[in-house]
């Protein structure tokens, strides 16, 4: 089946403004924002949740199997902090997005992320743990790294997505 609209993952570590970023995004090309978190808690496709890390532990086929034709289908914004879970198939271009560590900390500090939780994402951040799942997971030309330190990376971002999803319709429809 050929896709009309492109699928989208946007990745990062927690506190990086993907949802930020997803949302914006979905308001201004018409694609819709799935917020995998959310979905994991709607669609029961976790499970449980673990007590330590604060977080619904996933089921990764549960939920591949709950969002196949979805994805399939394309038009699609995926917010989520992995992407290697997903077939290339389903992915037209994956958004890696960066910030440094002491903005990070103090993200993750005012969502009140327990220490240890908190340390782990501020060392996968460092040690680049995302970016490079996405970059052996995908193509090199579908893999983007952007940063997110400011608010007004929001709009630069979202500005160079959108004429990413023009060039895609015009090359693909």
């Amino acid at each position: 089946m050929t896709r009309e609209n492109p699928n989208i993952i946007v990745t990062g570590t927690p506190g990086v403004g993907k949802t930020s970023h997803c949302e914006l995004l979905s308001q201004t090309t018409g694609l819709k924002h799935l917020s995998i978190n959310q979905l994991v808690k709607e669609r029961g496709c976790h499970e449980g949740w673990d007590e330590e890390y604060k977080c619904w532990i996933v089921n990764e086929d549960e939920l591949l199997d709950s969002i196949e034709d979805e994805l399939k289908a394309g038009g699609y914004i995926v917010d989520w902090h992995a992407c290697d879970l997903f077939p290339r198939s389903w992915i037209d271009l994956v958004v890696v997005l960066r910030t440094n560590s002491s903005n990070l900390y103090d993200r993750l500090q005012t969502r009140h992320y327990p220490e240890k939780k908190l340390q782990e994402n501020i060392d996968s951040e460092i040690m680049e743990v995302l970016l490079e799942e996405a970059r052996s997971s995908y193509a090199e030309e579908v893999v983007v790294e952007l940063q997110s330190n400011q608010i007004e990376d929001i709009d630069t971002n979202v500005e160079r997505i959108e004429a990413w999803v023009k060039s895609w319709k015009t090359n693909n429809t």
